[in-house]
């Protein structure tokens, strides 16, 4: 049974927003390493991602949700069934949204959700780096005559701006609870998601056009080779959907996917603290983003949300 120390607060704070507002700069800033991939394209995130910080006071969960956007298959209706089930099982909410974007039909969409949840909402204005001071009374403004959050916090992901005072802010809101994780665990999530992550960032990274929302990473083996200094092999295949994107994946003469391997070896080097062997893979898995049996083979599983 979980302990409760007197006075020590703890809870779980969702991280909300339309697709590529920053959730996951925001994520990894506050944790102090990698975790949740990023990238200029939307919808990078897919599952939840769970990060821990603990202080010598509190524990803080934040849960990077996918960003909220109209499904046009079932990869898209399972990633906003994650984002919505969330709000039904947090303290806070955190609506992210971007300081450069007016308000749109996507935010209207969140707000909407939020309508009638008793969960205290704070509105937190990211890139505040990229716009001029004198721009943000108005966007606030804008979003207060829609709904009426229970703090609005301005920051800089990127820069670390007012990071701490929106982390001071979120402390005060939370209740009394027991420290559900170990101190210096900093995510609920297997080496072996965050490695098939790193590797799909790779991919999103040097990809273009339909290709970053078309694929999926498998993790076929880790294992440590002490025959070879220890080294640990990780052996992973890139799902793609058609032989066009295979072609793209790999590249003139396997170039890309050599480029995708040695960038991706570097972060889960960093990641587990040894040297990497790193074995990829192209498959084809036809418009496996529209069949549940693939879905869930590739790790998409409702029933876990």
């Amino acid at each position: 049974m979980l302990e409760t120390n007197n006075g020590y607060k703890s809870g779980f704070i969702s991280i909300i927003g339309r697709p590529n507002v920053g959730k996951s700069t925001f994520l990894n800033r506050v944790i102090g390493q990698k975790i949740a991939i990023m990238s200029d394209k939307p919808q990078t995130t897919r599952n939840k991602v769970q990060g821990v910080l603990t202080t010598n006071d509190s524990q803080m969960i934040f849960i990077d949700t996918p960003g909220i956007h109209k499904p046009k298959h079932k990869l898209g209706d399972f990633m906003l069934k994650v984002s919505k089930n969330t709000l039904r099982e947090v303290d806070i909410i955190m609506f992210m949204v971007n300081a450069e974007q007016k308000l749109g039909k996507g935010d209207e969409f969140i707000l909407e959700m939020l309508a009638g949840n008793p969960t205290p909402v704070f509105l937190v204005i990211n890139k505040i780096d990229q716009i001029h001071p004198d721009e943000l009374i108005g966007i606030i403004e804008s979003y207060k005559e829609r709904y009426d959050f229970a703090e609005i916090v301005p920051i800089s992901a990127l820069q670390g701006n007012n990071v701490e005072n929106l982390l001071e802010t979120v402390t005060k809101y939370l209740p009394e609870g027991p420290q559900y994780y170990p101190a210096d665990q900093v995510t609920d999530h297997p080496e072996r998601f965050i490695i098939s992550e790193l590797i799909r960032e790779k991919v999103l990274h040097l990809t273009r056009e339909e290709i970053p929302h078309s694929i999926a990473v498998v993790i076929d083996k880790i294992r440590r080779d002490e025959e070879n200094e220890g080294k640990i092999r990780v052996a992973a295949t890139i799902m793609v959907e058609r032989d066009s994107q295979k072609g793209i994946v790999i590249g003139k003469r396997g170039a890309l996917l050599k480029e995708v391997g040695t960038r991706a070896r570097k972060d889960i080097e960093m990641l587990l603290g040894s040297k990497v062997y790193l074995e990829l893979w192209v498959k084809v898995q036809k418009d496996w983003r529209n069949k549940s049996t693939h879905l869930r083979d590739f790790g998409f599983r409702e029933d876990e949300y």
